[in-house]
């Protein structure tokens, strides 16, 4: 009989592993709900930077001229940085001069964050890459106009460059930073297993995660192995979007895509994937 808490025992006896390490206990917790053991392996850190100085002084550039469009890219940015903001004590200052600005979202994840702000979102990079959305401004015009780019943890990845090409005069913000995992033994332990047979899923919600797993794979000399079992269906690595996944997908590695962007999608397709399996 299923235990009230349970929805389903559609994983029993599956082993996943998941890889990021922020809001790992939810997502812990929805995989748990179908039956699934399930093991941490934070494949990143991250570090917020709400002191920073570089990041406050040009808070307070955009608050003093303030842009015609932001860019937002991540929603842990954005909320990170308004959260800073806030305990420099310049938080209504710079919701009202953002307020006024064009947004543009990366994502689903960008938009929420943008949406709980009090913010209204302007467009949304239907396939959730930077360059995309540059390509969008490009097109709108840019030449002359001011924007700011709340970046993600692993910095600029050449959209200030290319705006700045085009004419605009960009303010960039690193709100947070990824670092090396706080549990290298936990990575380890990940990659051997999903190659030596003790997991049947690896689980990821972010590209640089996604990257620097796979670096770990690579250094340990187990990437014709994972790419054999992959491969043969007998470990899958499930995705939360296909920007997500091409770190993997560019080593040859097929990858299961969740129907939609978000990390409940993502658990629906991996316990949908089982179940199939039987």
């Amino acid at each position: 009989m299923i235990a009230s808490s349970r929805l389903s025992d559609a994983l029993l006896g599956r082993t996943i592993v998941i890889t990021p390490e922020r809001r790992a206990d939810e997502l812990a917790a929805a995989f748990e709900r179908h039956g699934a053991l399930v093991r941490r392996a934070p494949a990143l850190s991250t570090a917020s930077n709400p002191d920073d100085a570089q990041l406050l002084a040009r808070t307070r550039d955009l608050i003093a001229r303030p842009p015609q469009d932001l860019v937002v890219l991540t929603g842990i940015g954005l909320r990170g940085w308004l959260q800073a903001a806030d305990a420099a004590g310049l938080g209504e200052e710079l919701h009202a001069a953002l307020a006024a600005a064009r947004i543009v979202a990366r994502g689903a994840k960008a938009r929420g964050a943008v949406q709980g702000a009090g913010l209204e979102t302007a467009w949304v990079a239907p396939s959730e890459t930077s360059a995309e959305v540059g390509e969008h401004l490009v097109a709108r015009g840019i030449d002359g106009r001011r924007i700011a780019v709340q970046h993600h943890g692993t910095g600029a990845d050449g959209l200030d460059e290319r705006l700045i090409e085009y004419g605009a005069d960009v303010v960039g913000l690193t709100v947070y930073r990824s670092r090396p995992t706080r549990d290298p033994a936990a990575l380890r332990s990940s990659v051997r297993g999903a190659v030596e047979g003790s997991l049947d899923a690896v689980v990821f919600t972010s590209a640089p995660a996604a990257a620097a797993w796979l670096e770990e794979v690579v250094a340990a000399g187990l990437l014709l192995g994972l790419q054999v079992r992959a491969a043969a269906g007998d470990v899958v690595l499930a995705c939360v979007g296909p920007v997500t996944a091409r770190p993997l997908s560019d080593r040859g590695l097929p990858v299961l895509l969740a129907a939609r962007g978000r990390t409940g999608s993502l658990v629906r397709s991996v316990v949908d994937h089982f179940e199939e399996a039987g």
